[in-house]
């Protein structure tokens, strides 16, 4: 994966346990602000493909809101070890701005998350 790092929200728009949803090159990106820090995830449940941007931010984890899975977001790995952990993507923050690098290739289908509803 190259290392382009790519502005996607202000620092000042997420609150503390808060998220930003949007897309960057096509990826589903999720940006959650925990312990003072910035983590950027597929925002794709890796179970049941749901997008996790309506789930809750709690202890450094972030909950499913289709089932429930929970997802520890300093490594990914989903807590009790039944499903497999997100992807992650580089973040950091430069000039007020949460960038984040995502993959040069599209994304697949094992990628994108489902809409329900």
């Amino acid at each position: 994966m190259s290392e382009a790092f790519i502005p996607v929200v202000a620092v000042a728009d997420i609150p503390d346990n808060g998220k930003f949803a949007g897309q960057v090159n096509g990826w589903h990106v999720l940006i959650c602000k925990v312990d003072g820090g910035y983590v950027a995830v597929n925002d794709r449940c890796t179970h049941a493909a749901s997008a996790l941007a309506g789930g809750r931010i709690r202890r450094g984890t972030i909950m499913c809101p289709l089932h429930g899975a929970r997802f520890d977001l300093a490594t990914g790995n989903c807590m009790g070890g039944i499903y497999k952990a997100l992807r992650m993507f580089p973040s950091r923050t430069r000039n007020g701005l949460i960038e984040v690098a995502v993959p040069e290739t599209v994304p697949g289908m094992e990628d994108l998350p489902v809409s329900i509803g």
